[in-house]
């Protein structure tokens, strides 16, 4: 089982940029594909953006696409998601999840940061 907890979370203005760590402990970090999800108040639990086990491959989701950046270093168990240009509608809780290779659902999530976007 792997155990995954967010740090990052707060308030920023219109514009900036936050960054966003996920520390994972338990068992081998490197055979999870890592991923962040978002829930905004009212909302659905949306996918922002995934990463790989050996961090070839990265998605995103569209409207952050080219303003948030995912990355991982298996030798520290730690995954990051650096978030520019944020705008109000980023406002929501962050999550971070994992998925074993071969599984077909992410089965591990941490307890969530909140990201606040002030206009």
């Amino acid at each position: 089982q792997v155990q995954l907890v967010e740090s990052g979370g707060g308030l920023v203005q219109a514009g900036g940029s936050l960054r966003l760590s996920c520390a994972a402990s338990g068992r081998t970090f490197s055979g999870y594909t890592m991923a962040w999800f978002r829930q905004a108040p009212g909302k659905e639990r949306e996918f922002v953006a995934s990463i790989s086990a050996n961090s070839g491959s990265t998605s995103f989701e569209d409207s952050v696409q080219d303003r948030f950046t995912i990355s991982r270093d298996n030798a520290k168990n730690t995954m990051n998601l650096q978030m520019n240009r944020l705008k109000p509608e980023d406002t929501a809780v962050y999550f971070c999840a994992g998925r074993h290779l071969g599984a077909g659902q992410f089965a591990y999530w941490g307890q969530g940061t909140q990201v606040t976007v002030s206009s």
